[in-house]
């Protein structure tokens, strides 16, 4: 059995193309004692609240028919936000220009945090510009060792 994100997607992708916005990220998770089903969806341009609606009711609908989690839970579908997490190729793709922030799951050339630029990302490995304090470093950050990445705002 897939687990529950994975099973939700393959009921909101159809609901998302045929209202012409992305599928971003799906969270199920527990806070205190509530659990949280999180559909972040986007597209071009953004995405408004009456979109946002649009998705949530007609994902309500189909979970109604076939709802793959047995507990209670709380339906919540919004924006990515402007931190927008990079998971896909295309979100990588799209990201290359823009500042990011990534984390990996062990130290490269001992750090494991980059915040700065994306120059470049060739599906093997992310290019960054990263500003430490004086001096600017190019790093090379294999994709593979990567363990969350989003878009960032400079301040």
């Amino acid at each position: 059995m897939s687990k529950v994100t994975d099973q939700v997607e393959a009921i909101v992708l159809p609901i998302t193309e045929e209202l012409g916005v992305e599928l971003v990220d799906i969270a199920y998770e527990k806070e205190g004692k509530n659990w949280f089903l999180r559909v972040f969806v986007d597209r071009p341009g953004g995405i408004d609240i009456d979109e946002c609606a649009a998705v949530s009711e007609k994902l309500s609908e189909k979970m109604d028919e076939q709802d793959p989690i047995s507990e209670n839970y709380f339906l919540e579908v919004s924006s990515p936000g402007a931190e927008r997490p990079l998971k896909k190729e295309k979100d990588f793709e799209n990201a290359v220009g823009k500042y990011v922030h990534v984390t990996s799951y062990e130290p490269i050339d001992s750090r494991k945090m980059w915040e700065g630029t994306l120059e470049a990302y060739d599906g093997e490995y992310l290019t960054i510009t990263v500003k430490d304090k004086t001096r600017t470093l190019t790093c090379k950050v294999p994709k593979e060792k990567v363990a969350k990445a989003r878009l960032a705002i400079q301040f």
